[in-house]
């Protein structure tokens, strides 16, 4: 049967309102904070990296829920334009389209999220003639859709069953619990686990850690583990083999995003057939570049602007 993407993504996609930077602590008591930016973007680990992948070229389709309102209008709209098809974008005629406010700050971020239509977006909301038929499935925001995440594990093991290989990027865990069971559960049918240092810690329950432990620990339990670190650069390990690449050098308008286009360009860069430590390099140029512009779809670059954002990265160093 032929493919019909080489992408599939599930999960969640939302408005992102992102402010700031701000340069003093977050204030209550109905003080008025005011900062140099502001953005209404499109959100959402799942749709900021289906949005790159199909910038590098890829056929690119996402599954999930919003609602009906107009928060849901403007992401169906903003995944159209840049690409990205929707059909299986379910519409909840009952609840609302999830929300999240970014409020920046130079080194850091908080998220505040309205979970919307996340909590009951589940199995059925994902085709399974797009889960047979799709090159790549990828997989966001586990602990932001408990029913989803419940169904995780056979919804990647039907895809890999027809040919597909599989990815997750859990984000992170609102809770602090971090459901050791149930990642136990998706790690084998998985290919590429992508989370960032802090998060592949506490998957690994390593809270004092280092990224490439972790990664060994979780990465001997089946998938290759990918693990962004910021400026510090990223690393990947199968278990036995770890490779490295450095940080690209950035001077980062806004950072929101970076690492769901980090994943999108290690996908990208994998089904390219490139090898393993050129995947890894490529995907930390995509991470960079797309902190050029507020918000994380805006600066996502193309693949002809990573192969050579890359190959200038090599010369410098």
């Amino acid at each position: 049967m032929p493919h019909t993407f080489d992408l599939l993504v599930i999960g969640d996609v939302n408005p992102d309102v992102v402010l700031g930077p701000l340069d003093e602590p977050l204030a209550f008591g109905q003080r008025e904070q005011l900062v140099p930016t502001g953005v209404l973007t499109l959100g959402g680990s799942a749709a900021i990296m289906a949005c790159g992948a199909a910038r590098l070229g890829l056929s690119v389709a996402v599954a999930g829920r919003i609602g009906d309102d107009d928060a849901g209008r403007f992401v169906r709209a903003a995944l159209e334009a840049r690409g990205v098809d929707t059909t299986a974008l379910r519409t909840d005629p009952d609840l609302p389209t999830p929300l999240t406010a970014v409020i920046a700050r130079a080194d850091d971020r908080a998220i505040i999220t309205a979970a919307g239509t996340l909590a009951a977006t589940g199995p059925d909301d994902i085709p399974e003639d797009l889960l047979t038929t799709s090159r790549h499935v990828h997989a966001a925001s586990y602990f932001l859709l408990p029913k989803l995440a419940a169904a995780l594990p056979g919804i990647l093991r039907t895809a890999r069953a027809h040919g597909a290989t599989t990815s997750l990027d859990t984000n992170d865990d609102p809770s602090g619990r971090w459901d050791p069971a149930g990642i136990a559960a998706v790690l084998p049918v998985l290919d590429f686990l992508l989370p960032n240092a802090q998060e592949a810690l506490a998957l690994a329950g390593q809270p004092h850690g280092t990224p490439e432990s972790a990664a060994r620990q979780l990465a001997s339990r089946g998938p290759l583990v990918v693990v962004k670190n910021g400026a510090e650069g990223a690393l990947a390990h199968d278990g036995a083999t770890v490779r490295t690449t450095r940080g690209v050098p950035a001077v980062p308008r806004d950072t929101v995003g970076a690492g769901d286009s980090f994943d999108a360009g290690y996908i990208a860069a994998v089904l390219a057939g490139e090898p393993p430590a050129r995947a890894l390099e490529l995907a930390a140029v995509c991470g960079s570049l797309s902190t050029r512009a507020h918000g994380g779809t805006a600066a996502q670059p193309t693949w002809d602007e990573a192969v050579a954002a890359a190959a200038h990265n090599g010369k410098s160093q």
